[in-house]
């Protein structure tokens, strides 16, 4: 079992101390919901609008506004004192990691597992690996900053910063990688997942401040609703696996061999942005959420651009959502992993 916050474990309650146990049993609980009851599961499914799971979605919102609460937007401007950390962030997410992830997927799928594949088969999955790594993570970096320890503040300008690179670089980049030109951004979606996940928690966060006055009480009203983050990030993944349960339970080898380049992928990315952090000594409370945001993924956005070029049922968006079914063990393993190398960091950017 993995402790994914080894600082001051003795602080921690009983949701953040066995994290990796509740989202393990919140994945065997999603398949078995999925295949137990597929009528729920069909009602939830259908709550969407532009690609956006609205139940998810208020899952998401819960987890993101705890964190809000404790952006301090007077500190924002203080950002581009430290800009090493952003720096670090957009040179991994924009010049690196779309063509990583290209790389591994044409090495696996038209080399080493073509023996067990179709070549049609292994460019479906092929577009949809490139659709997953041209779109770095929006609204779990949240989540993930707020188990290391990260500042909130930085995180929200890393994300804000990224999101707006992403209306203009995300279309171009897919279309180079894919060889098609005729690429549509799915905009209702792109908007809506910002309003969403960044905006409305945003505002929330800033009135919420504003009524409870003192920096004691945001405080203490911060430690309170903390657990609201760990529970959503449960009930989300007991959804998110529920909804893809049948795929799961019918396509075990498939989805094995879709995540390797995948799992690889975040990994090795994880590693380039917390080295260049490591090396550059920037703190860990930024350090930390950079190396997130590129390792995870914006799975609204690749999972939509992939049905709209490629259909429902196509290899692309299986490959899309493999994706969303790994990305939380290999971020909470990644979460592990950086808080127990903390003490590495400086506590001040040099």
């Amino acid at each position: 079992m993995t402790d994914i916050s080894a600082p001051d474990t003795d602080s921690l309650g009983i949701f953040e101390r066995y994290l990796t146990l509740w989202v393990a049993l919140a994945m065997i609980a999603g398949i078995a919901i999925g295949a137990l009851a597929p009528g729920l599961v069909d009602t939830i499914a259908s709550a969407e609008i532009a690609s956006i799971n609205l139940v998810v979605a208020v899952l998401i919102w819960a987890m993101v506004y705890p964190m809000m609460v404790s952006v301090d937007f007077g500190a924002v401007v203080g950002v581009a004192r430290q800009p090493r950390g952003l720096l670090i962030t957009l040179a991994v997410n924009w010049l690196i990691k779309p063509f990583s992830m290209a790389l591994l997927a044409v090495l696996f799928f038209d080399h080493v597992f073509a023996p067990w594949i179709t070549p049609e088969d292994a460019a479906q999955y092929i577009a949809g690996l490139i659709l997953l790594g041209a779109a770095p993570c929006t609204a779990m970096v949240f989540v993930w900053s707020q188990l290391t320890r990260g500042d909130a503040t930085y995180t929200l300008v890393q994300v804000s910063v990224n999101d707006l690179i992403m209306v203009v670089a995300f279309a171009p980049i897919v279309a180079f990688l894919l060889g098609v030109t005729d690429i549509t951004v799915p905009w209702e979606t792109l908007v809506l997942a910002t309003l969403l996940y960044v905006v409305l928690p945003l505002i929330a966060g800033m009135l919420t401040r504003r009524a409870l006055g003192s920096q004691q009480a945001i405080d203490g009203f911060s430690a309170r609703i903390k657990p609201l983050s760990i529970i959503g990030l449960i009930a989300t993944v007991a959804i998110l696996f529920g909804l893809q349960g049948e795929v799961i339970l019918n396509r075990p080898l498939i989805i094995l061999l879709i995540a390797v380049p995948i799992v690889i992928q975040s990994y090795g990315i994880f590693a380039l942005a917390y080295g260049a952090a490591y090396a550059l000594k920037v703190p860990h409370r930024i350090a930390a959420p950079c190396a997130m945001i590129g390792t995870s993924n914006f799975f609204e956005l690749a999972v939509a651009v992939a049905i709209s070029l490629f259909g429902l049922n196509s290899g692309a968006a299986l490959a899309t959502v493999v994706g969303v079914l790994v990305e939380v063990p290999v971020m909470l393993s990644l979460v592990a992993f950086a808080n127990r190398t903390r003490q590495n960091f400086p506590e001040v950017q040099s």
